[in-house]
């Protein structure tokens, strides 16, 4: 699933490749710090997964970035012609729960996300084409006029991941995706993910604790409000540090657990 970063390469201050570099951030709530001084970059084309114990900081890190959540250090964006910019980021939260008897359509959801239709008035052809252009970005078509409380686990992902990216971002961060996704499901998630960051040519950050989907990605960071680890997949699972978090976890090669 890993593929090369299309970009030159970024040994000299990540001239010719868009870099997200988050260096130095600190959250601190009263006496209690959430994180401490993480850093880390992510290019172009990279699928990076964050990974730690419950209250590691993974969501303060995910708010921060989003600008959700204020902090010190520094989170900058730099394009592949070296501008500094605001980066165009799309959020798929941790999956909510709908009601199974909730008569909302897909098609309803996404209206009231891109437009600003009533969703009491039937869409017009031009909107219902832009959703179906939207769903066609995950293979999702099918969907548009199923209720969201009839949808799986893994089509209720490709419903919110087909609005975090309209429009394309430059940069796709997935809190907690696999959750209440079946086995299948999550092989065809990571399918789709490596299909639309090769596509359009976007960085993803998502947090997991799957770890057996770890191999799929380019670079592991291991967070507990600091960076305890972060490289390649094998590199960070057969650390001290990982096995130290995780110490009933049994990691076989290329990161399976």
């Amino acid at each position: 699933m890993s593929k090369p970063i299309k970009h030159k390469n970024c040994t000299t201050g990540c001239q010719g490749s868009c870099c997200l570099k988050v260096q130095d951030l600190s959250v601190v709530r009263g006496d209690d710090v959430i994180l401490d001084h993480v850093s880390f970059h992510m290019h172009c084309g990279e699928l990076i997964a964050l990974i730690g114990p419950n209250g590691a900081g993974k969501s303060s890190l995910f708010k921060s970035i989003l600008g959700q959540m204020s902090h010190t250090g520094t989170i900058t964006f730099q394009s592949a012609t070296g501008q500094h910019m605001t980066p165009r980021i799309g959020y798929v939260p941790q999956s909510p729960a709908f009601d199974p008897g909730d008569p909302v359509s897909v098609l309803d959801l996404f209206t009231t996300a891109i437009s600003k239709w009533p969703v009491v008035l039937p869409a017009t052809k031009k909107l219902r084409a832009r959703v179906l252009e939207c769903l066609k970005r995950v293979n999702g078509e099918d969907l548009i006029d199923k209720r969201v409380g009839s949808l799986s686990g893994g089509e209720v992902q490709r419903v919110l991941l087909a609005m975090a990216l309209e429009p394309i971002p430059h940069i796709l961060i997935l809190d907690e995706p696999m959750s209440g996704v079946d086995m299948e499901g999550e092989r065809q998630l990571l399918e789709l993910l490596d299909e639309i960051r090769t596509k359009y040519d976007l960085s993803i950050l998502l947090s997991t604790h799957d770890f057996a989907t770890l191999k799929q990605v380019d670079k592991v960071i291991l967070l507990k409000k600091q960076v305890l680890r972060q490289g390649p997949p094998l590199l960070v699972l057969s650390s001290p540090e990982f096995k130290a978090q995780f110490p009933s976890e049994h990691v076989r090669g290329g990161g399976e657990a």
